[in-house]
């Protein structure tokens, strides 16, 4: 099996507490991982630790292993800045800069050093396409992205992470903020993003775990309860949390 991340017995601290706890988990490439489970149990915190936000926070520590194509990503030689680039992140709530449409997409291009003209604006048309954007906010590139509907700019938020060509994007709750019309254009954009990213979404939505996920993974007070192929985590779980939380019975 091809894996593109692995993270062997990862323990996650904030202080003195206890957040993630001998979490292991393997994410194949090119393919759809859900991550379930109640709030507050550590999906947020677990997908953090992948392209290292928890960093930004001074209580932050962790032990085990978070490896990306094989390479330790906390590593004292990893560039931080270019891991955030090949691990892209869209958030709950769509995070668009107070700037124009065509700037929000080139931001990360002009962040990384590319400077020629040209090849910016087709990388923002290649971008706002692959989001499946572009028809809608193609004659107003000059416009502010905060006139933008909530749905626009989180597929926005999606096209300005591709933009940089990450190989793994993270999905926390990207459709929590949204009407069903905008939920459904996110999950139908996921499916064809498979094919080039590896995507791991946060989701408290079951059905939406089983529309958009190959691969699930159940947590529940920071560990992972049960993980594997989506139909099986939800048709005939192995644990009896997983079936009460996912008929309802708590969460």
């Amino acid at each position: 099996m091809d894996y593109r991340i692995e993270v062997e017995k990862l323990n996650v601290y904030f202080d003195e507490l206890h957040i993630l706890k001998d979490v292991s988990l393997k994410i194949n490439k090119n393919m759809v991982t859900a991550l379930i489970g109640p709030s507050g149990c550590g999906k947020s915190t677990f997908i953090r630790t992948l392209n290292r936000m928890n960093d930004l926070i001074d209580t932050f520590r962790k032990e085990g292993k978070v490896l990306l194509d094989g390479e330790d990503i906390y590593d004292p030689k990893v560039d931080v800045v270019d891991l955030r680039k090949r691990v892209g992140m869209v958030f709950q709530k769509p995070n668009p800069f107070p700037k124009s449409i065509f700037d929000n997409v080139a931001y990360g291009l002009k962040v990384h050093g590319i400077k020629d003209k040209d090849i910016i604006e087709e990388k923002v048309e290649d971008s706002l396409k692959a989001a499946a954007l572009w028809d809608e906010v193609k004659d107003k590139l000059d416009k502010s992205a905060m006139g933008l509907s909530g749905g626009q700019q989180q597929r926005l938020c999606i096209a300005r992470t591709i933009a940089v060509e990450p190989e793994v994007i993270l999905m926390d709750e990207p459709c929590s903020a949204l009407d069903p019309i905008s939920t459904t254009k996110i999950e139908d954009l996921i499916h064809r993003l498979k094919k080039d990213y590896t995507i791991i979404i946060v989701t408290h939505n079951m059905q939406q775990a089983t529309r958009v996920s190959k691969y699930t993974a159940f947590f529940l007070n920071g560990e992972i309860i049960e993980s594997g192929p989506t139909d099986k985590i939800f048709i005939e779980p192995c644990d009896k949390r997983t079936e009460d939380y996912i008929t309802g019975r708590f969460g």
